[in-house]
């Protein structure tokens, strides 16, 4: 069976720093695209951050670029998102998912794995 279990987030103050993680299993991991994605509060889930199969792309939002800066670890399966200067209006689940390996950082659909999500909360 597939899996993408996040980890990672917290509580942290503003202008603080987090990494979360997302271990992926049940996938060969070099066939896919790795997204992060976010949630908030009474607002609709956005896609924040990509890279594609073979590291050699990445997208960022413009609500995060130069903030966030995404990484994948083939011997780990582990991708991850590395998030400094956080601002309250950061908080929110966040989500990564896999989509097939053609499908360009940046675009959206065809994420068809999920985790389960992980809190991240900035406050002072």
């Amino acid at each position: 069976q597939s899996q993408l279990v996040e980890s990672g987030g917290g509580l942290v103050q503003p202008g603080g720093s987090l990494t979360l993680s997302c271990v992926v299993s049940g996938l060969t991991f070099d066939f896919y695209t790795i997204g992060w994605f976010r949630q908030a509060s009474g607002k609709e889930r956005e896609g924040i951050s990509s890279i594609n199969s073979s590291a050699g792309s990445e997208y960022y939002a413009d609500s995060v670029k130069g903030r966030f800066t995404i990484s994948r670890d083939r011997a780990k399966t582990t991708v991850y998102l590395q998030m400094n200067s956080l601002q309250p209006e950061d908080t929110a689940v966040y989500f990564c998912a896999a989509a097939p390996y053609w499908v360009v950082p940046g675009q959206w659909d065809e994420y068809k794995y999920w985790g389960q999500g992980t809190q991240v909360t900035v406050s002072s």
